[in-house]
């Protein structure tokens, strides 16, 4: 990747909706080598996907909670059960192994706290889990989908 690629990515994070001629003229370059290096991009895998994003709270779904998980297992088959009820939920945005005390956490988006708790039982139905710390997102600071390239 170079200079021209990133400025590219920057434009696209921004507004990946927007005409070719604008973002080859936000870059400085001419729309064929543009559509070029986005076409060389996506084929390599650096431009995964464009999506929607959607405002949570238009559509019902404006809670927020984050999961902190401790096990106590460390299996291979714990592991794949876990792994299995995480994809199962599509209330789950986000999920990460971490490194350190807590050894995961998701992202859940749902309606409210009663949303939230439906979809915590239906969790712990699926996998057993050791310890369980749920926070409440207050108030969104920032969020953002864009890279800092």
């Amino acid at each position: 990747m170079d200079d021209l690629d990133r400025k590219i990515l920057i434009e696209l994070q921004r507004d990946a909706t927007a005409a070719l001629d604008d973002v080859a003229k936000k870059v400085g370059s001419s729309k064929t080598p543009v559509w070029n290096r986005i076409r060389k991009m996506r084929e390599a895998g650096i431009i995964e996907k464009t999506v929607a994003i959607v405002n949570p709270e238009a559509v019902g779904l404006g809670s927020t909670f984050y999961v902190l998980v401790k096990t106590s297992q460390h299996e291979k088959d714990w592991l794949e059960k876990f792994v299995a009820a995480v994809n199962k939920h599509p209330e789950i945005v986000s999920a990460h192994r971490l490194a350190g005390e807590i050894d995961y956490i998701l992202k859940v988006q749902v309606a409210d706290a009663k949303a939230f708790d439906t979809f915590y039982q239906a969790l712990i139905t699926d996998v057993s889990i050791f310890n369980v710390t749920s926070l409440m997102s207050m108030e969104q600071i920032k969020t953002t989908t864009e890279l800092p390239l």
